[in-house]
């Protein structure tokens, strides 16, 4: 699937298990990073978000791996370059020094842009899978896509009812 080490697309189906292979590697990236954010975290809804969504993510890395074997070949991670700068984000707010809030207020800010690229990345993969006919596909996509903005959601909800008030003081 790559020429001189440049992707080479023959098709739709080319595509769609190349941007698997991108979601595959920024979810086993963030099995790795969500542990640090909830250290880093002193909020304790937030703490337990961020642990929630590291149980989430390990099941989205079997999902993968399932959809993977459905289509008839191995896990391929295809370095996803957005989530790696996406998490560099996220390890400037882990390290930042100064009020808790504050980098609370901040590792929120960095996990929602990480929640918005794999939304984004999961609804392209669903609608791919419904142009292939991958309907079965299509639904176990759908279900993490779900369960990604309901994270997202969750940490708006910690954001805006303590975080941020507390940042604000």
């Amino acid at each position: 699937m790559a020429l001189l080490g440049k992707p080479e697309f023959r098709n739709l189906e080319d595509l769609f298990v190349q941007q698997l292979g991108d979601l595959y590697d920024a979810e086993q990236r963030l099995t790795e990073a969500l542990p640090k954010m909830a250290e880093a975290a002193s909020n304790d809804q937030l703490k337990q978000a961020f642990s929630d969504h590291l149980r989430e993510t390990k099941t989205h890395v079997t999902r993968l791996e399932g959809i993977f074997r459905q289509l008839g070949r191995d896990p391929v991670r295809e370095t996803c370059h957005g989530i790696k700068g996406l998490i560099r984000e996220g390890e400037d707010m882990i390290g930042a020094h100064g009020d808790d809030d504050v980098r609370d207020a901040g590792l929120i800010a960095a996990a929602q842009r990480v929640e918005h690229y794999e939304m984004a990345g999961y609804g392209t993969v669903r609608a791919f899978a419904r142009r292939l006919g991958h309907e079965s596909i299509a639904g176990t996509l759908q279900q993490t896509l779900n369960e990604e903005g309901a994270a997202d959601h969750k940490l708006t909800a910690i954001a805006e009812s303590t975080v941020n008030t507390k940042a604000a003081v």
